[in-house]
């Protein structure tokens, strides 16, 4: 079987794919993964035994600019996406039975696999984006359920639109120039009827989050053996557990001192830090040894290591701190992070911070309350519930959509 794997996003998208190829080259499968050229992503695929296929411009070049990402920077992003899929795309999936997508909204991928008449699926890590009843699309403010399901099915209807007016004129030019006609709604087109939900069900409740016809595989997780730095390793061993600070891809331009909020306010619960670099480049503050200052490193060797992780509400984060025990805070800066947030509190894991720019006091009630005793009880117990066998999960409906036992969607 070979299969061409595909995203663009944040390491939140890129790491899920990652383990996913390492499953399929595990069980004999012949894998490719287009991803965003940025340097972490080549070394993370490299960890997992798969060059990376460079695709589009870099992530961390659009999310760290001079200036936040804008209106304008999405119109002009979206149509070098959509070529950069078919540039990229056509070649990469030469020879290949199914290609798989996931990331920000993967116009073309659907074209390219039915040019070349292969499968195509689209995979993602939560439903917020999927049209729903229930809720509204993550592009009109008020992301909350709803009673009036006919407001809600018109707000999802104004939604297609809106990704028309992004996407639509250059996928339907591409897909002229490959003789195929044009698509109508390019959202629709992109999702399928029955996209794979990569995330863990008892995490991510997911019945009746969309209209669509789910297939929902587990979470992706890509295993890490890497030991922790010695230096690392060293301050996790020199006194009690520190808490970890960390905002991953997220740039914080909304929180400036978001470093020196955050060890002040670890720093008056009698906790030492291990602080994250991330995209935000967030580093100690003073020269005292309670803090620590870290790059890329193994979260799944150091969540369980700390007494709270405080982060960004990420899927791949949440994921990983949940699975590690530790409670959390979570800070939520955009698209579905506020409904992990509001998940983490739910459970009982952790406290959902009230916006995305925490002050001292608001950073310091929440550690107050998730280094409670019973909260890492509860963390204790939820991260036992958590399955990881959701790549193994995947490749197995891989296999059988190949080899015609599985329902799929045919380009």
């Amino acid at each position: 079987m070979r299969v061409l794997l595909t995203t663009w996003g944040s390491r939140g998208d890129v790491e899920p794919v990652a383990g996913l190829a390492s499953r399929l080259l595990e069980l004999g499968a012949e894998v490719r993964v287009a991803a965003p050229p940025d340097e972490e992503f080549v070394e993370l695929l490299a960890r997992a035994g798969v060059p990376l296929v460079p695709l589009g411009p870099s992530v961390r070049s659009v999310v760290t600019g001079a200036k936040p990402p804008s209106a304008a920077t999405a119109f002009r992003l979206a149509p070098e996406l959509v070529a950069a899929r078919y540039e990229t795309l056509l070649p990469a999936a030469e020879g290949c039975d199914v290609l798989l997508a996931s990331g920000l909204m993967p116009t073309g991928a659907r074209s390219v696999a039915e040019k070349l008449g292969i499968h195509y699926v689209f995979a993602c890590f939560h439903t917020a984006g999927l049209p729903s009843s229930k809720h509204r699309p993550l592009s009109r403010p008020g992301h909350q359920s709803s009673p009036e399901e006919t407001d809600n099915k018109v707000l999802w209807e104004e939604d297609a639109q809106r990704v028309n007016a992004l996407y639509r004129e250059a996928e339907n030019r591409h897909r002229a120039a490959i003789g195929l006609p044009p698509v109508d709604n390019v959202r629709d087109h992109a999702f399928t009827e029955r996209p794979w939900l990569a995330s863990d069900p008892d995490l991510f409740p997911w019945q009746d989050q969309t209209d669509l016809d789910l297939a929902v595989t587990g979470s992706w997780i890509l295993p890490d053996e890497r030991p922790l730095p010695a230096d690392l390793e060293a301050f996790l061993r020199a006194g009690a557990e520190p808490v970890y600070v960390g905002f991953g891809s997220m740039a914080l331009r909304t929180s400036p001192d978001a470093a020196r909020i955050a060890v002040e306010a670890v720093r008056a619960q009698g906790r030492r830090v291990v602080l994250g670099r991330g995209w935000a480049d967030l580093a100690p503050i003073d020269d005292r040894d309670d803090c620590f200052g870290v790059g890329e490193v193994n979260h799944q060797a150091l969540f369980g290591r700390v007494a709270a992780v405080v982060h960004h509400g990420g899927a791949g984060t949440t994921t990983a701190a949940t699975l590690s025990g530790a409670p959390q805070v979570v800070v939520p800066q955009i698209v579905d992070q506020p409904y992990w947030a509001a998940r983490v509190a739910e459970l009982g894991i952790g406290v959902a911070h009230d916006g995305p720019t925490p002050t001292y006091d608001s950073l310091s009630a929440a550690l107050t309350t998730v280094l409670a005793p019973e909260v890492r009880e509860r963390a204790r117990t939820v991260a036992g519930l958590l399955r990881t066998d959701g790549t193994t999960v995947a490749a197995k409906m891989l296999h059988d959509m190949v080899s015609g036992e599985g329902r799929s969607t045919h380009a």
